[in-house]
């Protein structure tokens, strides 16, 4: 099978002044779109089959560096587009509320758990909101590694993820990631996490 660069449900400038129209557009058309185009190169003339990016997330030790890193790239940045909207921001509600507060104590405590997993994080890579079991936690990972990962050091779903590599935000914020992460919040399509909590 191969792969295609998702499009997305709004306008590159959609999200100011939140995050940049230029930022979007290179982000989507260049980063996601080079994911994409070299996870279909590595997986090529692969003799396991691929029927799912989570299948070969589940097992990607099985694969290349390059289906690992591509891989990842390429799920990541589609959960990505997902989970944020024009229209985003304010709170969750019902079920995934429920479970933020039961698993963190309240919605703030949260906030604040994953905003400091993502502003920790050294270097490049993601912070992210992951099911696991009945709980929800927070964790992060290094470069285009996921939850999903069968080598992850912390597994779980994905339900809600943010990008810290600097392209996602260097245009705008330079090095300022805490700024750039507290504007994140404005744009969180909360219907679309708790979408992908309840189809955990």
């Amino acid at each position: 099978m191969s792969f295609e660069l998702p499009k997305l449900d709004y306008a590159y400038d959609a999200l100011e002044p939140y995050i940049d129209a230029r930022t979007m557009e290179i982000h989507h058309t260049k980063h996601h779109n080079g994911y994409t185009t070299k996870l279909n190169a590595a997986i090529e003339g692969n003799n396991k089959p691929v029927n799912s990016i989570e299948e070969i997330l589940a097992t990607v030790s099985d694969f290349s560096t390059a289906v690992r890193n591509n891989g990842g790239g390429f799920f990541n940045h589609a959960l990505f587009w997902k989970i944020m909207s024009p229209k985003g921001g304010g709170e969750p509600k019902g079920p995934l509320m429920d479970a933020l507060k039961k698993s963190f104590g309240s919605f703030e405590k949260f906030k604040s758990d994953f905003a400091n997993a993502a502003a920790t994080r050294f270097g490049s890579g993601w912070a992210w909101l992951i099911k696991q079991d009945d709980k929800l936690i927070v964790s992060s990972t290094p470069n285009q590694d996921n939850p999903l990962m069968d080598l992850s050091d912390v597994k779980g779903i994905p339900v809600l993820g943010l990008d810290v590599w600097e392209h996602a935000y260097y245009l705008k914020y330079q090095n300022r990631r805490p700024e750039y992460i507290d504007a994140f919040w404005s744009v969180v399509n909360w219907e679309a996490v708790t979408e992908n909590f309840l189809g955990s």
